[in-house]
């Protein structure tokens, strides 16, 4: 009898942490929290497409979107992929950037310098900062790189993104590719 008792609870165990586990097909969290799928990827040859071609389809995090009192390192969260993907518009806009190694470039330049600010603005509070912030160097960029929600940009499908002003602070150096 106890070996069959512990049989059964060894399966139940097992389903409870395979239901309770993420698949990948859907990010539902127990403590309703704000889903902002996090960090953006690196820009790279094979997204770049994605990137300037599918901008509208991923989701922006307005103030709106997040609880009113708490959930301050999901607003930076948002706060950052708003400004990411503002620059990213600048970007593959061809305003400042005209070849398609010049818009790649211009892309990472506005990846670095918005996670740069985003740990700036992790550092700013008194809370424990995200994980890579706390890297140096290389190390901190790929940590980023690493783990990623969404590493194609990918759209969602049947979203299309609320407009949003532009993000000041952003300047692409051609010369520093």
């Amino acid at each position: 009898m106890n070996s069959a008792g512990g049989l059964i609870g060894f399966w139940i165990i097992a389903l409870l942490t395979l239901h309770a586990a993420n698949l990948g097909e859907t990010n539902y969290n127990f403590l309703n929290e704000p889903n902002v799928p996090f960090p953006p990827a690196r820009p790279t040859v094979r997204n770049l497409a994605a990137i300037c071609h599918c901008g509208q389809g991923r989701p922006r995090y307005l103030a709106s979107f997040f609880p009113s009192s708490g959930a301050s390192h999901f607003r930076r969260r948002g706060s950052a992929i708003n400004r990411l993907e503002s620059w990213y518009s600048l970007c593959c806009s061809g305003q400042v950037a005209h070849s398609s190694s010049q818009i790649l470039c211009c892309a990472r330049q506005a990846w670095h310098q918005a996670l740069s600010q985003f740990c700036v603005d992790e550092f700013s509070v008194m809370t424990v900062p995200y994980l890579c912030c706390e890297a140096k160097g290389d190390a901190r960029w790929m940590c980023f790189n690493s783990e990623l929600p969404n590493p194609n940009y990918y759209p969602v499908p049947d979203y299309t993104a609320p407009k949003v002003p532009l993000e000041p602070g952003f300047t692409f150096n051609p010369y520093a590719c």
